[in-house]
């Protein structure tokens, strides 16, 4: 069963194609990387999917749903952790779970119950009246990633998680996004780390609103470079192939 299907997507800004006509699929439980250089059409796309933005022409499925005439229930289905904003720096945690939880209508023993849960599977230690902005980097964006799952949505979008944190940090948000992915929740991930990509079941490649490229990591670098051994190839190199046609 697929969690996403995207046919013939196209995003237009005046006479600019942020997205053009791109199509794909993501499977139920899969972690699906989407790559490509800054203004590739990557955050637009995620925005697409999860009702905030108006297509320009095109189908996209969410969850079965159809996202343009199911906007409102796509949005109770899809969690979305974006790099830029995402909790409330002056604001404690609890508080920001608060909001989180009145925002999706969660009733207040669910909330407590999710909010329990979830902040085990992190394995948070610190208080929850610690102010955001008091958090670590990457305890900042593990909290995020709770915010993001109080509603136990069936896909989560996660737009460069791990931009800014430790090599540390960056390998405990893997090892929590594989669990998620066990558990049977769709992880749609949006990186520039190539070591993250490597974790991924299948990758997009973006280019300037194009989709250039789709495979598993393993079938990219055999497709760009035949004659070598996969396990001597990096994804850096099959980007730079891949991107910049070299």
């Amino acid at each position: 069963m697929n969690s996403v299907e995207v046919r013939d997507l196209s995003v237009k800004f005046g006479d600019y194609y942020a997205v053009k006509n791109i199509s794909f699929t993501v499977r139920r439980g899969e972690i699906f990387g989407f790559l490509g250089a800054n203004g590739a059409g990557k955050t637009t796309t995620i925005r697409v999917l999860c009702g905030l933005l108006l297509p320009s022409h095109g189908e996209t499925r969410v969850c079965g749903l159809d996202v343009q005439q199911n906007s409102f229930a796509v949005k109770k289905k899809v969690g979305y952790m974006s790099q830029k904003f995402t909790l409330y720096d002056d604001m404690t945690v609890a508080e920001n779970f608060s909001f989180t939880g009145s925002l999706r209508k969660i009733a207040d023993a669910r909330l407590k119950e999710q909010k329990d849960r979830l902040l085990q599977f992190i394995h948070f230690r610190a208080s929850e009246n610690t102010l955001v902005k008091d958090l670590p980097g990457g305890i900042k964006q593990q909290v995020s990633l709770v915010s993001a799952l109080l509603h136990d949505p069936e896909i989560v979008f996660l737009d460069e998680p791990t931009a800014g944190v430790s090599p540390a940090y960056r390998q405990r948000f893997w090892s929590l996004i594989q669990e998620l992915a066990t558990s049977g929740k769709t992880v749609f991930v949006t990186t520039h780390y190539m070591d993250e990509a490597e974790r991924c079941q299948r990758i997009a490649l973006m280019r300037s609103g194009e989709l250039i490229a789709l495979e598993a990591p393993e079938g990219l670098k055999r497709k760009n470079f035949p004659d070598r051994d996969p396990r001597d190839v990096s994804l850096e190199e099959v980007f730079i192939a891949e991107v910049e046609g070299q």
